[in-house]
């Protein structure tokens, strides 16, 4: 039966099919078919895989960067860090870059950035009269920081399915992803020697500290977000409460917020929450039918008797989880191959947390590949250009990501050296 359930999910997701009922229908038939298992367990296991402290810190985080889109706070962030650059060559890319580093410290959602962040991005940028391929490209591709750079909703996700430390894993991520936002400014340094970017405006020191004056609360939001973390002043979902209301705040003390665009942002947030959670339940239901059927068991017994090496075994994980990351949402992606991708990395000598930020990096590279790459979908609305002009525009972008990727995986160190400062 457990073939027939594989054989759904596929069958499903290819009809594009809703991830959630992709996942849940092939599992309900499962439990459904298995007349030793009483029907409430179902029920039972994906009330269980919703009902984790750790995960309160979702819907918050959500919250909290749909009120920094709406309020105010990511219009100052940009403005700041645009006047900085002053009249560099390629200046407003270099921007778009910073301003993904400093708004990933405190959305983690790749979504939140490519649609509240690249907005106006892609709107200043086009004004500026850059290539469209820049424009798109470096806009999909810094996105991608958000999720690597704590606070993160899939590190969330896979920390409690993983049972790995949220803060350790949280700072696993700040290195690879200021490496991410290295290697994509260096991309733009090169692509200037061929299509000459244009310059920003010049801009006075008087201006500059303006800007950095009416930005500065602003950019206190990751400083104490991740500070109160990594100081054990408060937990990670303390934090997702706590950005919560420094936005909400902020957006009241820049008068930038009205009722009217709180209520939406309060009704976007529920709605990107449930959606989150209904697969987050329905991937804990799958999960526990992979457990019961001893299935990573059995997995870890084939790999380790297939006499490869561990470097092709982590070189063919790392493909498969670039290759699903194509066709199924991060969170469901997570939910689904933990339980059994993790067995055989460690038995591969992969420490848990660094096989966390791997996996991140592989799925959310996804989300800017076709043919479901949410981040594509949300620039082609934001920039009112088609899917696929989108998809043309970052495949130049593609090689600095999976250099990233490969580091990660050959140097351990880049994910672990921090969190083993930092906890020990």
């Amino acid at each position: 039966m457990v073939v027939v359930m594989f054989v759904l999910l596929f069958v499903f997701l290819a009809m594009g099919m809703p991830v959630a009922i992709s996942v849940g229908l092939p599992s309900l038939l499962y439990v459904i078919a298995e007349r030793t298992i009483p029907d409430f367990v179902s029920v039972q296991r994906m009330i269980a895989g919703i009902n984790t402290y750790s995960l309160l810190a979702i819907p918050f985080f959500i919250f909290a960067a749909n009120l920094m889109n709406s309020g105010g706070i990511t219009n100052r962030i940009f403005k700041s860090c645009e006047v900085g650059m002053g009249r560099v060559r390629g200046g407003l890319a270099y921007v778009n870059i910073i301003a993904s580093v400093i708004f990933a410290g405190m959305s983690g959602a790749a979504i939140a950035d490519a649609g509240g962040l690249g907005s106006i991005e892609i709107k200043a940028m086009r004004e500026a009269k850059y290539d469209e391929r820049i424009t798109l490209g470096i806009t999909a591709a810094s996105s991608l920081i958000g999720p690597i750079i704590p606070p993160s909703m899939p590190v969330i996700v896979y920390g409690v399915i993983a049972s790995a430390s949220i803060g350790r894993l949280f700072a696993a991520g700040i290195i690879p992803g200021l490496i991410m936002a290295l290697i994509l400014a260096s991309m733009i340094f090169g692509l200037d020697h061929i299509w000459k970017l244009p310059r920003g405006s010049k801009t006075t020191f008087m201006e500059k500290l303006l800007a950095t004056k009416r930005a500065f609360l602003s950019l206190l939001t990751p400083i104490i977000i991740l500070g109160g973390i990594f100081t054990g002043f408060f937990t990670p979902t303390e934090a997702a409460a706590i950005a919560c209301l420094y936005a909400l705040g902020l957006s009241l003390l820049y008068r930038d917020l009205n009722w009217k665009s709180f209520l939406e942002t309060v009704k976007d947030s529920m709605v990107t929450t449930v959606q989150v959670l209904i697969i987050v339940a329905a991937a804990a239901l799958f999960s526990w039918i992979i457990a019961r059927e001893q299935i990573p068991q059995m997995f870890v017994a084939m790999v380790s008797n297939s006499g490869l090496s561990p470097w092709v075994i982590i070189l063919l994980a790392n493909v498969l989880l670039l290759f699903v990351g194509l066709f199924m949402e991060t969170v469901a992606s997570i939910n689904l191959l933990v339980p059994v991708l993790l067995p055989v990395m460690i038995e591969m000598g992969m420490d848990p947390i660094q096989f966390g930020v791997v996996m991140i990096l592989n799925l959310v590279i996804g989300t800017m590949t076709p043919p479901f790459g949410t981040v594509l979908f949300v620039l082609s609305s934001v920039a009112n250009v088609s899917v696929e002009k989108v998809a043309r525009s970052v495949v130049i972008f593609f090689p600095p990501l999976l250099v990233v990727l490969a580091l990660i995986n050959i140097y351990p160190q880049l994910t672990l050296w921090l969190p083993n400062l930092l906890f020990g």
